[in-house]
């Protein structure tokens, strides 16, 4: 007898070709992908990197107008967030933003004057400041009287600019309450 007789015989092999090829081939891939996402990722955190951020604020400083265009009583600038108080021949300037989370106040005139006493000093307020945000309230000069406003409305710096005679508004300097610009 031969050996090769005492020998199992083997199926002979399929004819499909085995699955595990096209899984391999998917794994393969799927992980060169992966890996290509990553490096694309890490890429374009790197470019990113060098493109600085940056706050376009408006500028601090600005010019407003002529004096004139001003009436008597308080004229709120949106554009700017400033309140110009004009009285008679005198004029200041108020930030609108409210001292407790920076909302923008509302001015309020009043019917009749209100007097009272701010820092040792009796004077006639026609107008007050609301901040529609959390209830702070602001006499006509900016001082805080109710709600949780930590403090005062801050008085802008002001002058007339001498190459045009416009008023300019400095609203990176705050001034005392006692400030007054003579026109």
């Amino acid at each position: 007898m031969k050996i090769a007789n005492l020998l199992p015989r083997r199926s002979p092999p399929p004819t499909e070709a085995p699955a595990q090829p096209q899984r391999r081939s998917f794994l393969q891939k799927l992980g060169l992908g992966a890996l290509l996402a990553a490096v694309g990722g890490e890429g374009y955190t790197l470019v990113r990197a060098m493109v600085p951020n940056v706050l376009y604020e408006p500028p601090m400083r600005f010019k407003l107008g002529s004096p004139q265009q001003f009436p008597e009583g308080v004229t709120f600038l949106d554009e700017h967030r400033v309140f110009i108080v004009r009285e008679k021949d005198t004029l200041h300037a108020i930030s609108a933003t409210c001292t407790h989370l920076g909302c923008t106040v509302k001015a309020i005139t009043l019917d009749q004057p209100r007097r009272i006493t701010i820092r040792g000093k009796a004077m006639d307020i026609r107008a007050e400041f609301h901040c529609p945000c959390h209830g702070s309230k602001y006499y006509g000069e900016g001082t805080n009287f109710a709600g949780p406003a930590p403090k005062p409305l801050s008085w802008l710096a002001m002058e007339i600019s001498p190459d045009d005679g416009q008023l300019v508004v400095d609203a990176s300097r705050a001034v005392g309450h006692e400030f007054r610009l003579k026109v």
